[in-house]
């Protein structure tokens, strides 16, 4: 075995607290270099009693190590426990320690959980494991009420530019409830709606107003009651790293400079405020003058953008914020939003922004979650024939494994945004290699979202083209696409396996660009096979039994031999499940 490969330490996501019963231990190997790992755990004040050894499970491969798992119920609440590898005739023990070839006597050396204290349990929101989600840009997604029209709205359906406006406004998104209702989602996101001179709103001159041009705070409040009254949840975006150049302070500092109460409220590195050669004199969100970065260490910003933040949560009972630039905000100014905004709401869902491995703000006192972009990248990488099926596997394996399971469950899957090229275009406009990927989508752990239009065909590239205004013409809409994702939205809807339960892949090989992979819980059982090529295919793998059946048109479907052999069209897939209860649900 190689030692140099074995790694595990007593926290962060290799050893954390589920929930207030059970602790999960995660050890890594070398790829293929290890036959069985053995957890050794026991009370360490209670050895001999509580003793019990576990077989751990393989839970995922990417290219270079395995990672094994398995779920303690210590009997205490504490655990200490080692590890013991197999391979072939040769045995070798991990503890606190170190290696070493003869059983290491326990409880001395052996690694540690203290104690499970139900106030350092890291718990998510349990409706987000439920949530399908929407996201909306209200400015481009319905003009409800054109009487509130900026000065030079264009008409509906032109091409969006930086800096254009198109009408739409949160009563055009009240006018669409029942069909959001109807497409099946239950969550929606909103992108900024305070006070801004843009059409994005991502540069904030009030945060406690709701821009005229989208309605007023009362409206905010009707909608939110009227989601609520059909099951939808809301979450709106918190731009807290940067806000407008025209925000009261800012401009009190461009006036005033250093002698500005509110000098110290903005990363100010030389006065006067101004822009040389294209760089601000102070920080701001990129190089982008109008928007200038907040120093959220102030203890008057904090206070100020924590009381937003309440204040949102309490007068329209909001459920979520999705935070604006996350990483570029201190760690301290999030445990302490955290804190507030749990305060006003415990099943908040606080989503962050942050596009690369996220661990550090997801240990259980920042986030919840985070907008899941390595997802996106990897999977439009393997469905538009970028990787073959191990390297995807692999890709899914690593993103897996970044992250304790609870955020798994409720990490917010999306493949495309305001920020990127809309999904459709990202698949070279192949309505067969879409359908794939929200197959993928659907089925897999975390949290999906959809961007507004999507399901109906709404095509463009990188910002501003992304921002198109909602198509409302059935005649111009992709109708059988809209099926499909009401379709997968409802299957999804349905079965808690698909929420919850194990992902693994079943086949997933080397120069082959198809998959097969399980979604499972102790209810329903799902197999999902997709052929991600432009020719006819015929995939198998082993199966016992032989009570399988496809998702969509409850047609039964046999094994023969004991393998299942499914045929499939170019760019093609099929769900089954089989029934481990009656109750499938």
């Amino acid at each position: 075995m190689l030692l140099e490969a074995i790694y595990h330490v007593p926290r962060d996501k290799w050893a954390y607290a589920y929930d207030t019963s059970t602790i999960h231990l995660r050890v890594r190997t070398q790829k293929d270099d290890v036959d069985s790992v053995m957890a050794l755990t026991g009370d360490k004040y209670d050895w001999d009693r509580t003793y019990f050894e576990i077989t751990m499970e393989k839970a995922a491969s990417d290219g270079m190590f395995d990672y094994w798992e398995c779920a303690v119920n210590p009997m205490y609440k504490r655990l200490s426990y080692g590890f013991r590898f197999h391979k072939g005739d040769e045995t070798v023990y991990l503890i606190d320690n170190g290696f070493c070839s003869d059983y290491p006597y326990p409880p001395g050396g052996y690694f540690e959980f203290p104690y499970i204290h139900e106030i350092d349990v890291f718990k998510v929101p349990a409706w987000a494991k439920e949530a399908v989600f929407y996201q909306i840009m209200p400015e481009r997604f319905a003009n409800g009420d054109p009487s509130n029209d900026p000065e030079g709205t264009e008409p509906w359906g032109g091409q969006p530019q930086l800096d254009n406006f198109f009408g739409g406004d949160l009563q055009g998104v009240m006018d669409h409830l029942d069909d959001l209702l109807d497409l099946g989602i239950n969550a929606i996101y909103f992108t900024p709606l305070f006070l801004s001179p843009s059409n994005h709103k991502y540069d904030i001159v009030d945060y406690k107003q709701v821009d005229p041009h989208l309605g007023s705070n009362e409206l905010l409040k009707e909608l939110v009651e009227a989601c609520h009254e059909r099951g939808i949840r809301v979450m709106l975006d918190a731009v807290f790293n940067h806000c407008s150049d025209q925000f009261g302070p800012f401009k009190d500092v461009m006036e005033n400079g250093e002698n500005s109460r509110y000098a110290d409220w903005f990363h100010v590195n030389e006065f006067p405020c101004t822009v040389h050669e294209g760089i601000p004199t102070y920080d701001t969100f990129g190089f982008f003058a109008n928007m200038p970065k907040f120093n959220t260490a102030n203890p008057e910003v904090k206070q100020y953008l924590l009381d937003v933040a309440e204040y949102w949560i309490k007068e329209i009972k909001l459920d979520g914020w999705r935070l604006d630039v996350a990483n570029e905000i201190d760690h301290e100014f999030w445990r302490d939003f955290r804190k507030v905004v749990k305060g006003a709401n415990p099943e908040a869902y606080i989503v962050g922004e942050v596009w690369s491995d996220s661990l550090n703000w997801l240990m259980g006192d920042e986030f919840d979650s985070v907008m899941n972009y390595p997802f996106a990248d990897k999977v439009l990488s393997f469905f538009n024939g970028e990787l073959d099926g191990r390297t995807f596997a692999d890709n899914m394996a690593s993103l897996i494994m970044r992250y304790p399971q609870q955020t798994n469950e409720v990490v917010f899957n999306m493949l495309c945004s305001h920020d990127t090229p809309r999904l459709l275009t990202r698949v070279g406009h192949d309505i067969r290699k879409m359908k794939l990927t929200v197959v993928f989508l659907f089925t897999y752990m975390g949290t999906p979202c959809i961007f507004y239009g999507d399901e109906i065909g709404l095509t463009g590239g990188d910002d501003p083209d992304c921002r198109k205004c909602m198509e409302w013409d059935p005649d111009k809409q992709q109708r059988e696409l809209y099926d499909f994702y009401q379709l997968m939205i409802g299957l999804r809807r349905k079965h808690k396996a698909l929420r919850e339960g194990r992902f693994r892949f079943l086949k997933a090989d080397p120069h082959d660009p198809c998959v097969v992979y399980e979604r499972v819980d102790d209810k329903v059982h799902f197999i999902i096979w997709m052929n991600n090529t432009d020719q006819p295919c015929t995939l198998s793998h082993p199966l016992v039994k032989n009570d399988w059946y496809d998702s969509f048109t409850n047609e039964k479907v046999d094994t023969e031999g004991g393998i299942m052999k499914i045929s499939l069209d170019p760019y093609g897939f099929r769900i089954l499940c089989r029934n481990l209860h009656e109750q499938t649900s």
